[in-house]
């Protein structure tokens, strides 16, 4: 495993915590989706009768392809085309054409950080001409993808010593990297300067989101909190407290809800405006990366149980549950919503066909 991921492995006595004796839904399945109120009431979910069926709802996801990486798969993302795929490993990216049939070899290969530090993220440009990498380096590295055969173009220095999550703005305007150090530094690309930091979280910045049309950022962090932000103001307009670190979050494209994976397995759906969640127990272990389909009705979690789970939003009814072999550490979903991306511990990534 990466060596930082062990600042996601710090809290052994939350391993495996879960309610006891939880109560079960009719049919005697146990409940795992639990709405709770403002004032801290739990309770089961009845799932509507369309939770599962319906327009833009997936069935089931059909693995297509396995890319052998070579080295524990910590960042994945794939283009607007579907065409590639991007794998961050131990030093370096791996692009993949994965529109062809066939076994996968990468056709390029970019070489970042040094070759002992894991890339933590990887974000395409919404052209898909560049890509931004980030990970165990205090430098961002961005790629020319567009040139005859991928360059460096520029690169950013921040005073932390790496960066564990990245995002870019819709108009590609604005780059931003969460820092191990707890800062959020906002990067001007046109001039590939440093604008601002926003400083709040204690402990390293796990995870990102914007919302609200490139208005609003969202930040989890290893300090038990997720922070919500103006970009126009400058400034921190929410803050949640939870009994757990958080991993990952995401924030739906259609409707105000706010997903956020936990280092306690628990995902937690946030109404951004209102007191109230649902939260949702079928990982095992810590949840390590969470991804919105673009349509919002649904989205997908993976977690160090090996499992990639798909929901319902914002109930959480679960979709598909596909198991693989070593940790689900990465993920991402196509912009069609016809493809999921997986990075996983076993060195490999894959690529899954969702079938409606």
């Amino acid at each position: 495993m990466p060596s930082s991921y062990m600042a996601f492995e710090s809290h052994p006595h939350l391993r495996g915590s879960s309610i006891p004796s939880l109560p079960s839904i009719p049919g005697g399945k146990p409940a795992y989706s639990f709405h709770v109120a403002a004032d801290g009431q739990m309770q089961p979910v009845p799932f509507p009768s369309d939770a599962l069926v319906g327009a833009g709802i997936p069935r089931h996801a059909r693995q297509l392809h396995t890319l052998a990486h070579g080295e524990v798969v910590c960042a994945v993302t794939i283009s607007g085309s579907t065409q590639h795929v991007y794998t961050g490993g131990k030093g370096c990216v791996k692009v993949w054409d994965v529109g062809q049939p066939g076994a996968k070899t990468p056709v390029a290969q970019l070489d970042c950080l040094n070759r002992d530090n894991y890339i933590r993220s990887c974000k395409l440009l919404p052209d898909g001409r560049s890509l931004i990498v980030g990970g165990e380096a205090s430098t961002l590295s961005i790629w020319d993808l567009a040139a005859p055969t991928p360059r460096i173009k520029a690169e950013l220095t921040s005073s932390a010593p790496a960066c564990y999550a990245l995002a870019v703005s819709p108009d590609a305007k604005v780059c931003f990297s969460c820092c191990s150090d707890g800062n959020i530094v906002v990067w001007d690309l046109q001039n590939q300067t440093m604008v601002r930091q926003f400083q709040g979280h204690t402990d390293g910045a796990s995870c990102i989101d914007i919302s609200d049309y490139g208005t609003r950022l969202w930040t989890g962090g290893l300090d038990n909190t997720v922070r919500c932000w103006d970009l126009r103001e400058g400034r921190q307009l929410q803050q949640h407290d939870f009994s757990s670190q958080v991993f990952s979050l995401g924030h739906c494209p259609s409707q105000d809800w706010l997903a956020v994976g936990m280092e306690s397995s628990h995902v937690e759906i946030l109404h951004v405006r209102k007191p109230e969640k649902y939260q949702l127990h079928l990982h095992e272990s810590c949840v390590l990366a969470l991804k919105f389909a673009s349509c919002g009705r649904w989205f997908v979690s993976t977690g160090k149980d090996n499992l990639l789970n798909a929901w319902r939003t914002p109930y959480g009814a679960s979709i598909f549950q596909s198991k693989e072999s070593s940790s689900v550490l990465s993920c991402d979903i196509s912009r069609n919503n016809k493809y999921i991306v997986t990075g996983s511990g076993d060195k490999k990534a894959t690529v899954y066909e969702v079938v409606y």
